[in-house]
């Protein structure tokens, strides 16, 4: 049974909220795997895309709990094959003259892009799939990552549906 996942939540845009929410989760003892929130297409409102682990526990208690919080509008969780994921990372490498090329092809292959260069590293930029993000690291590891910075998954339901829009009606 796979224990992780990807809840989006709308929420209310006020101070707060993102506080509630992520010590609601600690305080069950649910681990988050990944955290991104944003405003929406409706400036009153926000979307925290959380990818949250739950072993022990069913997912429904966890969105029991969330749906309890006051600012909390909708929860919809969107499984692998109705949504669109992504990941945004940049990896700092070592690269000299000689292994740069060589970086640079990697680079190439994973339709990443190099977004600054100094004599000793480079960084390079990927936004993709979580599998598309991890086995770009695979290939770089070779050659000595020096950093890695990483946003949360962001996800949204494939298709016309809106969950901004459900909300709002209803």
């Amino acid at each position: 049974m796979n224990s992780r996942h990807t809840l989006s939540v709308l929420v209310e845009n006020k101070p707060g909220v993102l506080a509630r929410l992520t010590g609601l989760i600690a305080r069950r003892g649910f681990n988050i795997h990944s955290l991104a929130v944003g405003v929406t297409e409706h400036e009153a409102l926000s979307r925290i895309t959380v990818v949250v682990d739950v072993e022990d526990v069913p997912l429904e208690q966890v969105t029991k709990q969330l749906n309890k919080l006051v600012n909390v509008i909708k929860i919809v969780e969107l499984e692998a094959e109705s949504s669109v994921r992504r990941a945004h990372v940049i990896y700092k490498v070592k690269a000299n003259a000689s292994t740069r090329p060589q970086v640079a092809s990697a680079v190439d292959m994973f339709r990443a892009k190099i977004v600054d260069v100094s004599t000793d590293s480079v960084s390079v930029e990927v936004t993709g799939e979580q599998g598309k993000v991890d086995a770009l690291r695979d290939v770089l590891e070779p050659f000595g990552i020096k950093e890695i910075v990483q946003s949360g998954m962001v996800a949204i339901g494939r298709g016309s549906k809106s969950i901004t829009d459900r909300a709002l009606r209803g």
